[in-house]
């Protein structure tokens, strides 16, 4: 009978030491995909004696793969139980692979946000900071030390955990488990980008729609303000009072203002669908990159934007 192949702690330990360089090679066109194949190389090399073999998985794992650093350790752990299963026989083809990949970082990378950048590394440095006020080397130290140790060890222990839970996903291959997982984590993720395209996508069209006069009063009558600082203080009275319109004596309305009031951020959500369908009929995201760059550019000589 022959041993089944089995990668040991120390080896995923290796794995995980690695992975904290995901971003070492982040690139515009497949993003944290130098970074990811070279965080699972021991394992491609254990896994898989041929050099065929080897070949073939590094390729597999130089697709696309973009998530939050942090939380991006518990897809590697599927990963490598997913690959370490079809080291020993079990039919787990790319696709399958590459899908729970895809399906596990979107959702992930939505919750890494705000529980590192938005919550525990925001107190850790508030703590640090008031200690080093006090004129304590203990602050700049406390959060350096906690701070890498709480990220490393989520790292490690969501590495393991994703790696017990992935192979008894494998050993259900037949009851469609792998399948309903992707499929779940890929409509959670969409729920997640869905709802994060407003803050990620900013398009404001600045053509002007209408301009009409305004009524005394309605506006900042800057001639008649009073000298010195008894003049700015009205201003700001008046500002806060009538709003962005007081500045002009002219109600200006822009196209983006009339879109805000029918759909908040239609343009975003367009755009963003548009990139998608580009991406997926395989236009090279450096070519829409470049693309937006231009139409923006021109845009903005334009008077449109």
């Amino acid at each position: 009978m022959e041993k089944k192949l089995t990668l040991t702690k120390k080896e995923r330990f290796s794995i995980a030491l690695r992975h904290q360089y995901l971003q070492g090679s982040w690139n515009y066109e497949r993003m944290q995909n130098g970074g990811w194949a070279f965080s699972i190389i021991p394992a491609i090399k254990k896994l898989y004696p041929k050099k065929e073999d080897q070949v073939a998985a590094l390729q597999r794992h130089l697709e696309f793969y973009n998530t939050h650093p942090y939380v991006s350790s518990p897809v590697m752990g599927v990963t490598l139980a997913l690959e370490e299963d079809r080291a020993n026989g079990v039919p787990v083809d790319d696709a399958a692979i590459q899908g729970v990949k895809v399906g596990m970082m979107g959702p992930l990378a939505g919750v890494g946000d705000p529980v590192f950048w938005f919550t525990a590394r925001p107190i850790l440095g508030a703590l640090g900071a008031s200690l080093a006020l006090t004129g304590s080397i203990a602050g700049p130290l406390l959060f350096f030390v906690v701070w890498n140790i709480m990220r490393f060890g989520f790292m490690w222990y969501t590495q393991e955990f994703g790696y017990n839970v992935g192979t008894k996903i494998t050993q259900d291959l037949s009851g469609g488990l792998l399948g309903k997982i992707t499929q779940g984590a890929s409509i959670l993720g969409m729920f997640i980008i869905g709802a994060l395209v407003k803050r990620w996508v900013s398009i404001s069209f600045t053509s002007i729609v209408s301009s009409v006069p305004q009524q005394d009063g309605a506006y900042i009558d800057w001639a008649n303000l009073p000298a010195g600082a008894e003049g700015i203080k009205k201003a700001l009275e008046q500002y806060s009072a009538l709003g962005p319109n007081a500045l002009n004596v002219d109600k200006v309305t822009t196209l983006q203002q009339n879109l805000d009031m029918l759909i908040p951020g239609l343009a975003a959500v367009l755009l963003t669908l548009l990139c998608c369908w580009l991406l997926k009929k395989k236009v090279s995201p450096i070519v829409i990159i470049l693309a937006l760059f231009v139409v923006g550019i021109l845009a903005r000589l334009g008077g449109i934007m």
